[in-house]
């Protein structure tokens, strides 16, 4: 499972979703779409990915869908992303 982890968080559009889902509120797609500057489209094929590796769950909410991270995740599952998104953070803080 940590090399599924690995390649779905590898990417940059689904790295930047996760850090957005990392509070664990819901979130709908079209917001993430506004966060991220994401069509519709190229959203929904990322965040599957996502689901697929068992980072996420969706709700569907009339028309939207919501998104948040899998309540289901192994705590080392957790540690590994926390410690990933925590370097993307730094990372960031120190290029601008």
């Amino acid at each position: 499972m940590v090399l599924t982890v690995l390649a779905a968080i590898a990417e940059p559009t689904r790295l930047e979703a996760m850090r957005v889902l990392w509070d664990d509120n819901e979130h709908c797609v079209c917001e993430l779409m506004h966060k991220i500057g994401a069509t519709q489209s190229r959203m929904s094929r990322h965040m599957q990915v996502l689901k697929s590796a068992g980072l996420v769950t969706d709700r569907r909410d009339a028309q939207w869908v919501r998104y948040r991270v899998s309540p289901k995740l192994p705590p080392e599952i957790r540690a590994i992303l926390d410690a990933v998104l925590t370097a993307a953070n730094a990372n960031e803080r120190t290029a601008a």
